[in-house]
């Protein structure tokens, strides 16, 4: 283990760099008092070898199974094709119902296919410009209103529904689909509910309950196995995360291979110091313990990431806010962040540490005609692209950052595709994990949330 501190680590497959992550602009000599020493966190990311081995050590044993996704691509594949294939024919709507871990990374990797992008479409009909896989909707939050809207304006016969939820017994999630189910009876539909639902949970286990099986297999409908050794937060990587992307083309098995990059490079490497996740654990551990930095920013910059921000509130947040410790975890994106919350980061406490996933955008978009350009007043764009100005924001936002004294990490992408984007979900998922170890909480439990339940089922029984 070297005592210098890593500043560029990266993330490879087949020779292609998929991503290299810079915290150049995270030390001293970057910004000043409020960065770390470069020496002693050589030493930080040595100290941190324990976690690192510890993690090294599931993958060999097979004790996580999050390290196993990528093992068998097309088996993993295989499955979420075949059920998109039965949801799809006759559809012109696939609605999928799950909250927290059972939907964020659905629409990460749906969103990334196009979801929810004005004018976008889905990546597997780029290139036959066809438009003829079903919209998606998300409802991932319980509003009544909104609920009985949308039932209402729903084409049911045209409508397909995915109801996903680990356990089985998450009320809202339930709430969802007995409120869908209901809604198809009374349409007449009773008949084609096996056909216009399906369920993803866990597998039948004796002593233990699960609503949404019992549900669902009551009426004939299919269920998907939601893996028993992988939480909803962690997710992403399987059935729950893969059929949404499915929805929207993106290719599965590329997906998960550069998932499975990550996991090669964990194998690869001796003793950590070369690698990505552990280098960042450490890092927002650091920053926070001598620092005082509290709040986590992440601000990729593309619509196709948009998601990404708020899956990873929750990746970060639920898994290391325990026994009073953690950090904030703030979900943004670029450019239009820069004008709602750039100056808190710029100017406010120093708390901040922000990390910025970028590409090169530069050429890319609509180029701007320079005598429209001047009638504007902005004679600097006259013969640009849009990529042109977003590209150079993507630069110097993190510069002012720096000059301003604040922590900045940065994600640089050769481009976005799917190998990249898997990349990039195992990289948070392993970086949240050794960093719930090094801060010294179980990153996989939430036992403060259960409370809530508890509380809810009473109110609602009419206990309290």
């Amino acid at each position: 283990m070297t005592n210098e501190a890593p500043m560029t680590s990266r993330v490879s497959a087949g020779g292609r760099v998929l991503f290299e992550q810079r915290i150049q602009g995270c030390f001293s000599a970057a910004i000043g008092d409020g960065g770390l020493d470069a020496a002693e966190f050589g030493g930080v990311v040595g100290r941190a070898r324990g976690a690192f081995d510890k993690l090294k050590a599931l993958r060999a044993d097979g004790g996580l199974a999050l390290l196993t996704v990528g093992d068998d691509l097309e088996a993993a594949a295989r499955e979420v094709r075949e059920a998109y294939a039965r949801l799809a024919q006759g559809a012109a709507k696939i609605v999928f119902f799950g909250t927290g871990g059972s939907g964020l990374g659905g629409q990460t990797l749906a969103q990334f296919g196009g979801w929810s992008i004005p004018g976008v479409r889905a990546l597997g009909d780029a290139e036959t410009g066809a438009f003829d896989r079903p919209m998606t909707r998300f409802y991932d939050n319980l509003d009544p209103f909104t609920m009985e809207s949308a039932l209402r304006g729903m084409d049911l016969d045209r409508t397909r529904f995915v109801v996903t939820s680990k356990s089985g017994g998450t009320p809202e999630t339930l709430s969802q689909a007995l409120a869908a189910l209901q809604a198809a009876r009374e349409a007449g539909l009773e008949a084609k509910i096996p056909e216009m639902f399906l369920g993803i949970t866990e597998p039948r286990r004796e002593g233990k309950t699960n609503g949404l099986r019992d549900l669902l297999e009551s009426f004939g409908v299919p269920c998907l196995d939601h893996h028993t050794g992988i939480g909803g937060r962690f997710a992403v990587l399987t059935n729950v995360g893969l059929l949404p992307g499915m929805t929207r083309g993106a290719d599965l098995a590329r997906v998960l291979a550069g998932a499975k990059a990550v996991v090669d490079a964990l194998e690869a490497s001796e003793d950590g110091a070369d690698f990505a996740p552990l280098i960042a654990a450490a890092l927002a551990v650091e920053l926070a313990n001598r620092r005082g930095v509290k709040v986590q920013v992440m601000m990729p910059y593309a619509d196709r990431l948009g998601r990404l921000g708020a899956w990873y509130v929750q990746l970060w947040a639920e898994s290391l806010g325990k026994d009073g410790k953690g950090t904030t975890p703030v979900g943004c994106l670029g450019p239009v962040d820069q004008h709602s919350q750039l100056q808190l980061f710029m100017d406010g406490p120093k708390e901040h540490y922000l990390t910025f996933v970028r590409q090169p955008m530069e050429g890319a978009g609509p180029r701007i005609d320079a005598e429209l350009a001047k009638r504007a007043g902005i004679d600097v764009l006259a013969g640009k692209t849009i990529g042109d100005l977003v590209g150079a924001q993507t630069h110097a936002v993190p510069q002012a950052l720096m000059q301003a004294g604040r922590p900045v990490r940065i994600f640089e992408l050769p481009g976005l595709d799917e190998e990249i984007m898997g990349a990039l979900l195992m990289h948070f998922m392993l970086e949240t994990i050794l960093a719930g170890w090094l801060f010294g909480v179980d990153p996989f439990d939430q036992p403060a949330v259960e409370l809530g339940k508890v509380l809810t089922r009473q109110r609602l029984s009419g206990e309290i």
